[in-house]
């Protein structure tokens, strides 16, 4: 007998399901800030995970003053170097590079990234940017992670852009000269109870069936030809293969967004957070970190994204109250 309700396998929202093209994400949208100019983001390693009891603060919830058990994530978060600074003008096909200015000195591990970052001087090119700055539609600035305060086995630092947000494009200039050459970290861009978008890549599984991939029913063992495939692929015309239809390919290795994650916890001891003898396949978290409620994308050891939220809030943005974070020897189980 047919199976009165089947269901549709997977959500066509992510397709096509390809590879990411760059393992530390993509950030396609920022948003808009008001108020003086600042940072709109920041990037740290993840580290593992772990529970915490937090007071529940939302008024309309039914746990409203109740410890209630959280599972989060623990984000290595170092301090960045502000290398260089880039200004974008819009054009019909989007933003365009306009012109970039770099630091005199660049450290020696951003120049083992860096091959070539302009021939002018870093006054000749900020002077070359406010001749332009009429044209200018964003301004951003060019920071340097710093593995070697981490547990990543890498000395390359990872680049990110992120732009400037608030006040004119003359403050934001201004701001962005003072900030060249410095050392940014985590607290100068987010708070604690705050809620942040994470952007990163998921854990690749590489090429998988339609059973793994999608979900798909096992046929009976009667079925002809094969049982962990899709029964019928599609009806005789039009003939070709609807997009719907679960077939095999990559899976994992996604570029994914996550909205609004809350900042359960900040701070410089990592003691609290670290377990005896460091995370599974990380080690030991040495400086700033982020504990981030619920589950982060990507294994151990990757870079992970954060970003001002887009969208609206669904808790307070004062900071929680955490009673407890459990910080004993555990196995560490990560999400995809």
């Amino acid at each position: 007998m047919p199976r009165v309700r089947s269901p549709k396998r997977g959500s066509r929202a992510f397709s096509p399901r390809k590879r990411a093209k760059n393992m530390n994400g993509r950030i396609t949208h920022w948003p808009e800030a008001n108020g003086a100019p600042g940072l709109l983001g920041f990037a740290g390693y993840k580290a593992g995970m772990t529970h915490a009891f937090v007071v529940e603060d939302r008024d309309r919830s039914p746990d409203f003053g109740k410890e209630m058990k959280n599972a989060a994530t623990v984000i290595d978060a170092p301090p960045m170097t502000v290398v260089g600074v880039r200004a974008y003008e819009k054009t019909w096909d989007g933003l365009k590079a306009l012109s970039e200015a770099w630091m005199d000195d660049l450290p020696v591990d951003v120049l083992r990234t860096v091959k070539t970052h302009g021939g002018a001087g870093q006054d000749r090119a900020f002077k070359r940017i406010e001749d332009r700055k009429d044209k200018i539609a964003q301004l951003r600035v060019i920071t340097a992670t710093q593995p070697r305060l981490t547990s990543v086995p890498k000395k390359k630092p990872d680049l990110m852009e992120i732009p400037v947000g608030g006040g004119t494009i003359e403050k934001q200039l201004e701001y962005a000269k003072e900030l060249i050459g410095e050392t940014i970290e985590i607290s100068d861009v987010f708070n604690a109870g705050e809620s942040i978008d994470v952007v990163g890549v998921t854990k690749g599984k590489g090429f998988q069936g339609p059973v793994k991939r999608w979900g798909i029913r096992i046929l009976q063992h009667k079925s002809r030809k094969t049982r962990r495939g899709v029964a019928s692929i599609g009806p005789w015309r039009p003939r070709r293969v609807m997009p719907g239809v679960p077939r095999a390919g990559q899976m994992g290795f996604h570029n994914r967004t996550e909205y609004n994650k809350r900042i359960l916890l900040m701070g410089s001891d990592p003691e609290r957070v670290t377990p005896p003898g460091g995370f599974n396949r990380y080690g030991m978290v040495k400086g700033n970190y982020l504990l981030v409620r619920g589950s982060v994308m990507g294994p151990a050891k990757r870079l992970i994204k954060l970003r001002k939220a887009l969208r609206r809030p669904r808790y307070p943005s004062e900071a929680p109250q955490v009673t407890y974070v459990n910080n004993e020897f555990m196995r560490q189980v990560e999400d995809d």
